[in-house]
């Protein structure tokens, strides 16, 4: 072993060097040898105590039987016993440091939903609610410089603040980069959606970047070649993590997509003059039936179901 050879001071000079090499060229290297150093100044401590005492007498012994045999194989037998016990020792420390020193493998987690949202709370405290039909992916330990995710779907994002570890979202091809803030995020057929509720929230895609602020959002369509975010007064988005339908001048088009997807319906404006009516009011736990008779009242419209639909006419 070469650096055995070369704690015992028997490395010729193209082996030093390759040794002085070996250690510049990694920090890890360099911490290796100092250990590996440090258990053989240990080693030789306990072989002055023991093993020297004992060659002593064996070279008495020597001198009395082959006066003419020098010392010297002697004492290279007690630095060989030496060297063997300092493996022994470096042998132990090393397996035992690499056994306490060890990480355990990062692995990628997922998470799906179906018919139902979840609440999941990621490895730095951040806390996501994920509406269904909605998948998100992220390691089971983050980096040291980024908190990096994927999402395929909508979740709403509380985020752990930390400046020094910002908080990446990958969705589509949009990068979401954020530190400590919360907003929403939707992806529908390509197009990648995200409202801002607090804090300051990047959004990239290609060489585009946008900041947006609380309640601004922005819209990324495939075929779009810029960003451009505006205001963002609705709060119907919200519908799945607060339970709530809240309407502030909200148009009749806007509130019947929302009921659509939460109740897995198929509602039908048959009349388009009716699409932008303005509703406001806030509906907190009520059936579709219930929500569908409101409508109906304010507006003073028919509501009428067929076989695969419900037309307001």
């Amino acid at each position: 072993m070469l650096l055995m050879k070369y704690l015992l001071g028997e490395a010729n000079r193209e082996e030093r060097a390759a040794v002085k090499d070996w250690l510049s060229a990694e920090e890890a290297n360099r911490l290796y040898f100092q250990q590996m150093q440090t258990i053989w100044n240990q080693s030789k401590t306990l072989a002055t105590t023991k093993v020297v005492d004992e060659n002593l007498a064996w070279q008495r012994f020597q001198r009395r039987i082959h006066p003419e045999e020098p010392v010297r194989k002697v004492e290279r037998f007690a630095w060989l016993r030496i060297a063997a016990l300092f493996i022994l020792i470096a042998g132990a420390a090393l397996f035992a440091y690499q056994w306490l020193n060890r990480e355990a493998p990062v692995q990628q987690l997922a998470v799906h939903t179906q018919t139902n949202t979840l609440i999941d709370t990621l490895p730095d405290g951040s806390v996501i609610t994920l509406n269904k039909n909605s998948e998100l992916s992220y390691p089971s330990k983050f980096k040291e410089d980024t908190r990096t995710i994927a999402l395929k779907g909508e979740a709403f994002f509380n985020v752990m603040p930390d400046k020094k570890k910002p908080f990446v979202i990958h969705v589509n091809d949009v990068s979401i980069r954020v530190v400590g803030t919360s907003f929403n995020v939707r992806s529908e057929n390509g197009a990648t959606e995200v409202i801002v509720e607090t804090g300051i929230v990047q959004v990239t895609r290609g060489n585009k970047t946008i900041e947006l602020r609380p309640k601004e959002k922005v819209t990324v369509e495939s075929k779009d070649t810029t960003l451009a975010k505006a205001v963002e007064e609705e709060k119907l988005y919200n519908y799945y993590r607060t339970k709530e339908f809240v309407c502030d001048n909200t148009p009749l088009w806007k509130l019947v997509e929302v009921l659509n997807e939460a109740y897995g319906s198929n509602i039908v404006i048959d009349r388009p003059a009716l699409r932008n009516l303005r509703m406001s009011t806030t509906f907190t736990n009520e059936s579709l039936d219930q929500v569908l008779n409101v409508i109906s009242l304010t507006f003073n419209i028919n509501v009428t179901r067929t076989k695969d639909s419900i037309l307001l006419r």
